[in-house]
């Protein structure tokens, strides 16, 4: 599974690339709309990313501070 692992995180870019790079000679325009695309995925998985981490932390704050509230 290690190999399979490095392998995607090595061909993944590599196949982006390549096909931004043919998008560009087959059509500028849809190279641009290509990275347009990529850019608002991006943009998307750092959102959730970030809320993910930000929850986690919050939720670790939470659990280390004792519950001051008498219930």
């Amino acid at each position: 599974m290690r190999i399979f692992k490095l392998l995607l995180v090595v061909a993944t870019p590599i196949g982006v690339i390549s096909g931004l790079y043919e998008a560009w000679r087959f059509s500028p325009g849809l190279a641009f709309l290509m990275i347009a695309l990529l850019t608002v995925v991006m943009a998307g998985v750092a959102l959730i990313v970030g809320t993910i981490r930000a929850e986690r932390a919050e939720e670790r704050k939470r659990l280390q501070t004792p519950n001051e509230r008498a219930d």
